[in-house]
């Protein structure tokens, strides 16, 4: 179809119903063997014919074709699962067909820059999330865009809870006992992470210093083959989101000793929050939201804003993203821009006090 020219080879299309206003049919002209009066006649209506069509697209409400949201990440993984869980609703509401387009690479660097550099038309957009748009600015020396500067937030749509857990063979129930234990055994107990720089990492470097413990990290290639050397007891503990941890703490291969988020979440009501359990103000959580690029008009940004909040509210939508184990959380888009701020000061401060780099 026309609108899918230029996109990757994994983008796909979320219909809203109804024709698709981008499948048009091109007829190429045929030759005029009119009289020249009869030509310049024929060539004034066309050029009057172009300019009426100009000034009715240009009049066309927002939006007026297909709008296409950029996922930095392969299809399959949590970025993609979150868009796909209510992308057909959110389609409804703004009465447009959706293009999910899956632009991996670069730890999410790569999307994210092609959407930073997109026309500010609002009709491409960005789903991200923490890890490139709060942790990366501190990561890298470089980066081709600027999370506060290149983007104009539309709102954030959910939270994801980490789970400081466990193997079952280390004797500890509960945070404090954690502490205990490694402050009796300095440099003795590990945590494992998904990488140097993920949020994993990072939770393991704010509960040291929170704890004022000394634990070793023991980094991965990713969340899958940490998560496989806890449960065979090789690492100690993890912070992990709660969808990956789940299975395991309520088959009892894993102990959950507290949830990192500022409140109790639903999936796991018996496990208390790090702040409960002793650390003040400890928060670690996973975070998703929709961006446009800088300079996308307040009224485009605010449409979105609203269409995307009224998605959150729809129950099958809120059924999918809570079994996924996340937290809906809709916000203004002047909220979130205050939270994302916020969010890269923070982690600014983790990485620097860790001296962590990845480039």
């Amino acid at each position: 179809m026309g609108h899918l020219c230029g996109f990757s080879d994994t983008a796909s299309v979320v219909r809203s119903g109804g024709r698709d206003p981008d499948d048009t049919t091109t007829i190429p002209p045929r030759r005029c063997r009119t009289r020249p009066v009869g030509e310049r006649v024929f060539r004034l209506t066309a050029l009057l014919s172009l300019l009426c069509l100009a000034v009715g697209a240009v009049a066309q409400p927002y939006p007026a074709k297909p709008v296409r949201i950029v996922i930095p990440f392969p299809p399959g993984g949590g970025t993609d699962s979150i868009v796909r869980a209510f992308s057909t609703r959110f389609a409804e509401v703004l009465g447009q067909s959706l293009v999910l387009d899956n632009r991996s690479g670069a730890n999410g660097n790569v999307g994210t820059e092609l959407v930073a550099k997109s026309p500010p038309d609002g009709y491409t957009l960005l789903k991200n999330g923490s890890g490139t748009l709060a942790i990366n600015p501190s990561l890298y020396s470089r980066l081709p865009y600027d999370p506060l500067r290149d983007f104009a937030p539309i709102g954030l749509s959910v939270l994801q809870p980490h789970v400081l857990t466990v193997h079952p063979s280390i004797p500890v129930r509960s945070v404090a006992d954690l502490v205990r234990l490694a402050k009796s055994q300095p440099g003795k107990l590990n945590f494992a992470s998904s990488g140097n720089g993920s949020l994993a990492h990072l939770g393991g470097e704010l509960f040291k210093a929170a704890a004022t413990i000394d634990v070793v990290h023991v980094p991965y290639k990713g969340a899958a083959p940490a998560l496989v050397d806890l449960l065979g007891g090789q690492v100690h503990m993890v912070f992990a989101s709660s969808p990956a941890v789940m299975p395991h703490v309520k088959s009892k291969r894993l102990r959950a000793l507290a949830v990192t988020t500022n409140k109790r979440i639903a999936v796991m009501p018996e496990v208390p929050t790090v702040i409960e359990s002793g650390l003040t103000d400890f928060v670690l959580i996973g975070w998703y939201g929709l961006l446009a690029p800088a300079g996308t008009p307040a009224s485009i940004v605010n449409r979105l804003s609203a269409d995307l909040a009224k998605t959150l509210r729809f129950a099958d939508v809120r059924e999918r993203l809570n079994g996924l184990g996340l937290e809906i959380e809709s916000s203004t888009p002047e909220e979130f821009g205050r939270f994302m701020a916020a969010e890269i000061e923070k982690y600014a401060k983790v990485v620097r006090s860790a001296n962590i780099r990845i480039d």
